[in-house]
């Protein structure tokens, strides 16, 4: 009799029945439809990710019992975790890319190139509460290739060779929404590097979020976890495109939201928008020649009315005028009396107008209060944003969904100057160091960015690898390359004297960046495990052969600059420090480092001589770095005694 294959139409109800290759049709799947109609019908039973909340059932079945103590919290799944994660040490490093550098020398700007959870636990000692404005894009929770795994390790091959991040760049992971855990994996990606975050920034600091529909409610309730909720400030709406957007059923999306929360709200100075000239100012003017310049008059009535603001006013013509019904004067007599000798009410050219308070333009506020709405007319849209960085790569389209430039530098504007830093670690294509170097050149100022992005790869078929753009932090380096020429090449056509009259410095000051990549710690890492076939004796013996080995490879094959790099960064330096050679040393090559702030003498030759140990019995309030196994007992016992907690063997 020939096989029948069966199948009940519904391959939820059917069964692989292994060796036969054949289906076996199953009747109903009852649980599952009572739990569907269960959620239908109690929906806050189940969690967001969709799974039956038990202890809610228990609740709702037999409340007495479960005990517990209620309060409001938000929780997910592999919360501690991430955490935990967040607050474990990196045993990673960062080294110095010279050749993909720009005028490296002139700037205090970064681009690093690395995961971004490892980075900012890296810059966390340096840089911490020294970033005044954290601006981020961080993957939308769409379904698609986007989270972070945090499966970085000094040694896991998930990051380092199964995906060839030291040649080709990273595969970010999926998160489906048959996952079970879809909001789980985005708040856990987002929680660890948040709470990192806020201790970069300075107590007067301030993040911006960029988020669409999917994660904005998780978001909020997750920053006012991290940062309090007392230090929300604001969202902001941006209208994102002009055109019809059908990416949903019912409507057409046209917006994007921006978080907007401060560390420490009562620090946080709001700078405003710019005025924009004869656009805001051109309702001043002075038709009385009062000598404080330009005003304009406003409302001097205020509601509801209070008894002891309602009286009569003269005017200088003779009428005597009240205010309107169910209004007062918004002063006392007795201020208004004050006001009027200040020549600051204002009766109409004729002077028998209702009284009006005249507000002078050098006594306003020079920014302009934003509104929470952003319209693409004033800070441009995504399709504008994707032109002009198509234009900035000569005709290529080679980023998707690049952010705009204006949008970024309003938000910039709104809370940063000087000299403060910026932080985007979700750099994406750069769009944040475009922005900080086009408003640097508009206002004078002299901020400085650190951009960080993981080195993602680009899709085979795309623009971008076929350019030559394999990561996606190549990206990153070579737009803001072009904008930092770019706008050299603008500054050496306005004023060609600078570039001439030995003031080149001068002129490309800030217009580059340092490049920087996370890598593999330099000093060796304990791997060893005792063999359990060989004797006590024998393992000994071998962990002492691994630990001379270890030590050989250390001291023949490390980079010396970058082994200086990473004992710098874990001693809290900034990356931006220098080096001198100190010359009064003839018997060691020491140098000295600062960042501006901190500073130390640093040396790291296989072998400390004994007239440098001396040196620091005579000059013992400077700091001194070096490699342990340069040094045998006596040598450190004595730097030891000279210099106190001053002293540092690595």
């Amino acid at each position: 009799m020939e096989d029948i294959k069966t199948n009940s139409g519904n391959s939820e109800n059917s069964k692989n029945s292994g060796s036969d290759n054949v289906w076996m049709p199953l009747s109903n799947d009852w649980n599952k439809e009572r739990l569907e109609t269960l959620k239908q019908l109690f929906p806050d039973l189940f969690t967001n990710e969709g799974k039956l909340n038990i202890n809610e059932l228990k609740k709702v079945v037999d409340p007495e019992s479960v005990s517990e103590t209620e309060r409001y919290e938000f929780r997910w799944f592999g919360k501690s975790a991430a955490k935990r994660e967040a607050f474990s040490p990196s045993n990673a490093t960062l080294v110095f890319d010279e050749k993909r550098s720009v005028n490296p020398t002139a700037t205090e700007n970064l681009i690093i190139e690395g995961e971004n959870l490892e980075v900012l636990k890296l810059l966390s000692t340096a840089y911490r509460e020294k970033v005044k404005c954290i601006y981020i894009d961080p993957p939308y929770n769409t379904g698609k290739d986007f989270v972070y795994s945090d499966n970085y390790s000094q040694d896991k091959k998930a990051y380092w060779e199964d995906a060839g991040v030291t040649e080709e760049g990273l595969k970010i992971d999926t998160n489906t929404e048959t996952d079970g855990r879809y909001h789980s994996n985005w708040l856990n990606m987002m929680y660890s590097r948040l709470l990192i975050a806020r201790q970069l920034l300075r107590e007067d600091g301030v993040i911006f979020i960029s988020i669409d529909d999917t994660e904005v409610h998780h978001l909020r309730k997750l920053c006012d976890e991290v940062f309090g909720e007392e230090n929300f400030i604001s969202t902001v709406i941006w209208e994102r495109s002009f055109s019809p957007v059908n990416l949903k059923k019912h409507f057409s999306l046209s917006h994007d939201y921006i978080l907007c929360v401060s560390k420490n709200i009562e620090l946080l100075e709001n700078f405003g928008i710019a005025r924009n000239g004869d656009n805001d100012d051109g309702r001043y003017n002075n038709p009385d020649n009062d000598p404080r310049g330009d005003w304009t008059s406003s409302d001097m009535t205020v509601g509801p009315a209070i008894s002891e603001k309602i009286y009569e006013i003269k005017t200088p013509s003779g009428k005597v005028v009240l205010p309107t019904s169910g209004r007062c004067w918004l002063f006392t007599k007795e201020r208004y009396e004050e006001m009027l000798a200040d020549n600051r009410i204002w009766f109409g050219e004729n002077g028998s107008n209702v009284p009006r308070v005249k507000k002078f333009l050098t006594e306003v506020k020079q920014g302009i209060t934003p509104m929470t709405i952003w319209k693409y007319s004033e800070v441009g849209h995504s399709q504008e944003a994707a032109q002009r960085l198509k234009e900035l790569f000569d005709g290529k389209d080679i980023f998707d969904y690049p952010k705009s430039v204006p949008l970024l530098k309003r938000l910039l504007q709104l809370y940063t100057t000087s000299n403060d830093i910026i932080l985007d670690f979700f750099a994406g294509s750069g769009s944040c160091g475009q922005a900080v170097f086009e408003l640097n050149k508009e206002d004078g100022n002299n901020r400085k960015f650190i951009l960080v992005q993981i080195p993602e790869v680009t899709d085979e078929k795309s623009e971008a690898f076929k350019a030559g753009y394999k990561k996606i932090s190549d990206i990153t380096i070579e737009r803001n390359k072009r904008v930092a020429d770019r706008i050299i090449k603008e500054k050496k056509k306005e004023q060609p004297d600078l570039f001439t009259n030995g003031h080149k410095e001068d002129a490309i000051k800030g217009l580059g960046f340092k490049v920087f990549k996370l890598v593999k710690s330099n000093f060796p890492r304990v791997e060893f495990a005792p063999d359990p076939e060989k004797t006590t004796e024998e393992n000994i013996e071998l962990l002492k052969k691994y630990i001379r080995d270890k030590e050989a490879q250390l001291n023949t094959a490390f980079n010396r600059d970058e082994l200086v790099t990473e004992i710098l960064i874990k001693n809290g330096f900034t990356l931006n420090y220098t080096l001198t050679k100190q010359e009064e040393f003839k018997k060691n090559d020491i140098f000295f480092a600062t960042d501006g702030e901190k500073e130390t003498l640093i040396c790291l030759d296989i072998s400390i001589d004994m007239e440098t140990v001396e040196h620091f019995k005579k000059h013992n309030t400077q700091k001194f770095i070096c490699l342990e196994r340069a040094l045998d007992t006596t040598k450190k016992w004595n730097l030891k005694h000279y210099l106190g907690d001053k002293f540092n063997a690595f």
